[in-house]
């Protein structure tokens, strides 16, 4: 048992080696070692990391100030598991309306104790379809280089 543990461990590591990556150039070779590394072991996962490649390399092409909320799904997980709590507390609230109500009331509460957006002035230059490359902005120069 405690095998499995250091070999899973071992993985996850891997997994952060990619993501955490300085440049997509460096997140790309460390994925191909963990393809090679795991491939035989985890078939299903790394078929699932092949077919979305190109997704799970996308947040490179925002500002890196923008990084670690795009790796994030916390806020989600943690509204949604508020929510899911106090459904449960309260089964059987009564009407559809009351209980999309409450619903309501409990998101809009949880989403005042979310974190500023880190480099929120940046948001602008996305929408406007700014160039990030690794993080950051390329300038008009270096795209006709």
């Amino acid at each position: 048992m405690s095998n499995f543990n250091y070999e899973n461990a071992l993985a996850k590591k891997a997994i952060h080696e990619i993501y955490m990556a300085p440049t997509k150039e460096d997140g790309l070779a460390a994925f191909e070692v963990f393809l090679k590394t795991y491939r035989d072991k985890y078939p299903k996962a790394c078929a699932c990391l092949e077919k979305d490649k190109a997704q799970l390399f996308t947040f490179y092409n925002f500002p890196a100030i923008h990084w670690q909320h795009v790796r994030t799904t916390n806020p989600i997980e943690s509204t949604f598991a508020t929510i899911r709590h106090r459904t449960r507390q309260t089964k059987g609230c009564g009407s559809v309306a009351a209980t999309l109500t409450m619903v309501f009331k409990l998101a809009t509460t949880a989403e005042k104790k979310w974190r500023k957006l880190k480099g929120c002035e940046m948001i602008e230059k996305v929408i406007n379809g700014v160039v990030f490359k690794d993080g950051e902005e390329v300038l008009e120069k270096e795209k006709v280089a």
